[in-house]
């Protein structure tokens, strides 16, 4: 056993799990024979395709004029980028163009790419736990978001790099929330912590205590799916963070929204709400399959960067999914999504 451990969720995990010790940085497990990287980037091209597809066809042209730029706003602008985060990467596209003396529209492509994965660079961070025992991480979104799912996902990434995972069951605004998280409970062998129709912050706080009296590593507290204007269960968000806190003053230590990927700009309009409500920590985008709107986290980098410059920090996306199965969440990579993104 050991009192301290730090672990870090990354693209880079190793093949098989390092022992861990005080202050150490650990690879979690990678099942590389089940979920090989290169298999998440073909589900992952799969999955945008229909967004590649409609930027990719721009550059099959002879020239790069006006015309080109034009396609490319639209189709920039239909992928849910945005138009701030559109005029953003053309621009940058332009410059781009400009210094490399690029005459083929083919080559602009890659510029893009380039152009999408600089601006996207800020929102790749891995995951980390360890500087607090337990590591308390609120999840929230609105229902249909994949949220439940993803818990149990993410709960499934944490125990196999060998972290104890404690489950909140706090989403009592929906009847089978509760079930749902107990099956992914049951599915990863980890324990919960839920009560009949209890109130989902004294809920909160039985599991985070319960958290530290055990000796967890980790703290997944599951808060129900709400809507943004639903005021009165947005105050219900924060109070469950401040009960949190009552149970351990630092927590929580990572507060995450899941989104779907396929809402486009409502995705972002989301992440600004919650943001607002609940100081958010990070990201987890779902649902990024057969979807024509990936364009939106060039959107929410975009945020992010404004974010960071007059809050001090950028909301990263720790975790991208594509399907539902449990390998189909996986951490998120720049480059590896802007070249998915085009194709």
């Amino acid at each position: 056993m050991f009192s301290f451990f730090k672990k870090k969720i990354s693209p880079d995990a190793a093949a098989t799990p390092s022992q861990a010790t005080p202050a150490e940085s650990v690879a979690p497990a990678d099942t590389t024979a089940e979920r090989p990287r290169e298999s998440w980037i073909a589900r992952l091209g799969q999955g945008l395709r229909r967004t590649g597809q409609s930027i990719g066809s721009v550059f099959t042209g002879t020239r790069i004029d006006d015309a080109l730029y034009e396609e490319l706003e639209s189709a920039l602008l239909m992928a849910d980028a945005g138009v701030q985060a559109t005029e953003y990467l053309l621009r940058d596209l332009k410059q781009r163009v400009k210094e490399t003396a690029t005459t083929e529209p083919t080559a602009v492509k890659a510029l893009l790419a380039a152009a999408i994965a600089d601006l996207l660079k800020p929102l790749e961070k891995p995951l980390v736990i360890g500087a607090h025992k337990p590591t308390v991480i609120m999840v929230a979104g609105v229902n249909g978001a994949g949220k439940t799912t993803s818990i149990g996902k993410l709960t499934r990434h944490l125990s196999d790099s060998g972290a104890s995972v404690l489950l909140a069951a706090a989403d009592t605004f929906r009847a089978a929330a509760k079930e749902q998280l107990g099956v992914w409970a049951t599915r990863t062998s980890v324990d919960i912590v839920s009560q009949e129709g209890g109130d989902p912050a004294a809920v909160s706080f039985d599991a985070v205590s319960a958290g530290k009296a055990r000796g967890k590593d980790v703290v997944l507290v599951d808060t129900a799916g709400r809507l943004p204007t639903q005021l009165h269960l947005m105050e219900e968000l924060k109070k469950i963070k401040r009960v949190v806190q009552k149970a351990d003053a630092t927590a929580p230590h990572e507060v995450l929204l899941v989104i779907d990927g396929n809402t486009g700009q409502n995705a972002l309009a989301q992440v600004k709400a919650f943001d607002e409500a609940l100081g958010l920590t990070g990201l987890v985008v779902t649902k990024l399959d057969g979807t024509a709107k990936g364009g939106v986290l060039a959107a929410i980098a975009l945020w992010s960067q404004a974010r960071s410059s007059t809050a001090g920090a950028a909301v990263p996306v720790y975790f991208i999914g594509v399907g539902e199965a449990v390998e189909d969440l996986e951490t998120f990579n720049a480059q590896e999504f802007a070249n998915a993104l085009l194709g």
